[in-house]
């Protein structure tokens, strides 16, 4: 019987399933909204025009 109390004690420390979700989801939100905010910087940002020849 000590087996089955502690195996519902582990399943009880682990997070739920909808939790690791909720987790991942908001961090993947995260993340793309980074990814966003730097495409918009990167097209906003001013354009340097270097001549061709120099490099």
């Amino acid at each position: 019987m000590t087996q089955q109390n502690d195996l519902k004690n582990q399943a009880s420390k682990q997070p739920s399933r909808e939790e690791r979700l909720k987790a991942a989801l908001k961090a993947n939100l995260g993340r793309r909204k980074a990814q966003a905010k730097t495409r918009v910087q990167s097209e906003q940002a001013p354009k340097v025009n270097t001549p061709e020849g120099d490099t």
